[in-house]
């Protein structure tokens, strides 16, 4: 576990300059080994650059030519092509903090087959964003999170000074093992954009594996970077709010919640945009 060879995969997708950054703080990171660049289509001046950056790295893999697949089935591809026993997964427009992934090998040493460890993410100011630390996702917490009342999210909360459980971390960045996605048979790619990493970490949850939140590993977060619509986002999204609830919905009562809450809850996504 701790020293094991770490491969980072990135899924890009009409990424702006920020994957620079994110490339950048990957190569020189000691405790990375390889990446993986999982290239679901990008800008001409990016693919350019990406080109002449590949070409000067020797630890560096592009996957590319295989269209926007979505950020799950990206993981996918990049884990089954990446060299190293854990994966870190972390998003394109964020930049990990140097000394992290050791912390997060370290954490997940006493934990069973299939974890997870997630990390902290931050904005610009150093403040948590909204994601890192989540509860488990019901029906009522999306609701009323979507209305304004966030009973779903943990960021406002005292943060913990260790390694602790955490229901649901964010697919953002986070360090798993070969070994445990493959417990899991990887992302669900049913799930194009969002959600996913919800569905991921319950599945692992449920398999009797463990999911930790460290917040001692670290990653600043740009975000809202990549220049995808809005509209087609919020679209994305939720589609994969109904494929969730309808998946691990429990009974008759619940899925008969579901045929009503969801419409609702569709078509306010798409009027605001969210």
């Amino acid at each position: 576990m701790t020293g094991s060879a770490v491969s980072a995969v990135v899924v890009s997708y009409q990424t702006g300059p920020r994957l620079k950054e994110c490339l950048y703080a990957l190569v020189s990171d000691p405790e990375v080994t390889d990446i993986v660049i999982v290239d679901n289509g990008n800008p001409t001046d990016m693919q350019n650059w990406l080109d002449q950056f590949v070409d000067q790295q020797t630890q560096i893999q592009r996957l590319s030519g295989h269209g926007n697949i979505g950020f799950g089935a990206g993981v996918n591809l990049g884990v089954a092509k990446a060299h190293g026993p854990d994966i870190l997964v972390i998003n394109p427009d964020a930049v990990l903090r140097r000394h992290s992934v050791k912390g997060m090998q370290i954490a997940a040493q006493a934990c069973p087959t299939p974890w997870i460890v997630g990390g902290r993410i931050y904005d610009i100011f150093g403040r948590e964003e909204r994601g890192p630390r989540r509860r488990e996702l019901t029906l009522w917490r999306a609701m009323t999170s979507f209305l304004g009342w966030n009973t779903w999210t943990l960021e406002r909360t005292s943060p913990p000074s260790e390694p602790v459980s955490m229901p649901v971390i964010s697919g953002a960045f986070f360090l798993t093992s070969k070994d445990s996605l493959a417990a899991l048979n990887g992302f669900d790619e049913g799930y194009f954009l969002h959600v996913e990493d919800v569905d991921l970490c319950r599945r692992c949850r449920e398999a009797g594996g463990a999911v930790l939140y460290d917040p001692r590993a670290g990653a600043l977060h740009y975000g809202s970077t990549s220049d995808a619509p809005r509209q087609t986002v919020s679209r994305h999204k939720a589609d994969s709010l109904q494929r969730y609830f309808k998946k691990f919905a429990q009974g008759w009562f619940e899925r008969a919640v579901l045929g009503i809450a969801l419409p609702v809850m569709r078509f306010g996504m798409r009027v605001a945009g969210r």
